[in-house]
C-alpha cells in the first residue's frame, strides 16, 4: 500500500488584524494590470520551517521534535510594520510584510527547528531567513511590469503580538485554491 504524503510547514499563526492590513495593501494594486495571486486571509501565517512533502507516518515523530524545541522556550514579541517583495521590485514574485521586534528569539527558533528537522532527514532551513507574511505571489511572464511604488510606500500601525505558539500545518491544492490543515498547536512555556 502506498504511504500518504501530506505537504507540511511549521509556522506561527498571527493576530485577526494582518488580514485588514492585507486586504488594505490589496488596494494599492487596484489600477495595475499585473496579475497578483493573493493568499486568502486564513493562510496568512509566518513560516517557520517548510518541510515539504512528508509521509503521514512522520507526522508523531515531528511533532515529539517540535514539543522538545518549544519546551523551554517562553513567548517572545514580534512586530509587523512595513511592506516588501522578494527577490527585487524590478521582477517581484512575492509581496510581503516585514517582521521585526524579538528577531534573535525568532531566529533562535528557527534555527533549533532546523537542526531537529534535518536529523529527521528534511531539508535544512535556508540560511538567508527573512522572516516575513507572504500576502501575494507574482509569476511570470506577464504582459506588464508591476508598480510597485505605492505598495513599498505604504504604511499602516504597527501589528505587536506575543508568540505563544505555533503550529504544524500541512496544506492541499483543491479546485477553490489552496486550503491549510492545522494537524497540531504547540504553546510555548509560561513559566
Amino acid at each position: 500500500m502506498e504511504k500518504k504524503l501530506l505537504r507540511t510547514f511549521i509556522s506561527i499563526p498571527l493576530p485577526h488584524v494582518v488580514k485588514s492590513v492585507k486586504q488594505m495593501l490589496t488596494s494599492t494594486f487596484e489600477t495595475d494590470r499585473v496579475k497578483i495571486r493573493w493568499v486568502k486571509h486564513n493562510n496568512l501565517h509566518l513560516t517557520l520551517h517548510f518541510l515539504g512533502f512528508t509521509p503521514e507516518d512522520d507526522i508523531p515523530m515531528i511533532e515529539k521534535e517540535i514539543s522538545d524545541v518549544i519546551s523551554d522556550l517562553k513567548p517572545f514579541d514580534l512586530t509587523i510594520s512595513r511592506t516588501g517583495c522578494f527577490p527585487d521590485s524590478l521582477k517581484p514574485s512575492v509581496l510581503y510584510l516585514g517582521v521585526d521586534n524579538d528577531l534573535k528569539a525568532l531566529n533562535d527558533l528557527v534555527n533549533k527547528l532546523s537542526l531537529k528537522m534535518t536529523t529527521l532527514g528534511y531539508k535544512r532551513r535556508d540560511e538567508n531567513f527573512t522572516p516575513h507574511v507572504t500576502i501575494g505571489k507574482i509569476n511570470y511572464p506577464q504582459k506588464f511590469k508591476p508598480d510597485l511604488s505605492i505598495f513599498l510606500n505604504s504604511s499602516y500601525e504597527n501589528i505587536q503580538f506575543s508568540v505563544d505558539k505555533i503550529q504544524l500545518l500541512s496544506s492541499e491544492v483543491l479546485s477553490e485554491g489552496v486550503v491549510y490543515n492545522i494537524l497540531n498547536t504547540f504553546s510555548l512555556s509560561k513559566n
